[in-house]
């Protein structure tokens, strides 16, 4: 069963595209892996206090995408092969990359101080990550 306990809904993007992309995440991650099941449209629905309009709406587009299959009175569950998921992670990093380029374009930023600031944060440890010697 796919878990949704890291969810964490933000402002400034619908919610049902931030459940979209949280799944979408977790599949090019590796943590959901296709025959994975969804929690039912209600469950999800109650566990993450949205309307289930919201959740099917998601569905909907994961369907689309061909990350899921579902079936009436059946469960959800993840259907994507290699090629979804390589088209899912190009996507992704064509999305997060393109939101960051234009960030740092608006503040003035050059390339070279860009690239070096990716470079560094890159080789950083992460929030939860303990550092190497």
């Amino acid at each position: 069963m796919i878990s949704f306990e890291g969810f964490s809904p933000a402002e400034g993007s619908p919610i049902y595209l931030q459940i979209v992309r949280y799944v979408q995440r977790r599949l090019v991650a590796g943590t959901i892996r296709p025959g994975d099941e969804l929690p039912s449209r209600r469950a999800l629905s109650a566990l993450l206090g949205v309307n289930p309009n919201t959740i099917q709406k998601a569905c909907r587009m994961l369907e689309e995408e061909g990350i899921i299959t579902s079936h009436t009175g059946a469960k959800s569950l993840v259907a994507a092969d290699e090629a979804v998921t390589a088209r899912v992670r190009q996507e992704l990093l064509e999305y997060d990359a393109g939101t960051l380029v234009r960030g740092l374009k608006e503040m003035g930023i050059p390339r070279t101080q860009a690239l070096d600031v990716v470079a560094r944060l890159w080789d950083a440890p992460q929030a939860g990550e303990e550092e190497t010697p």
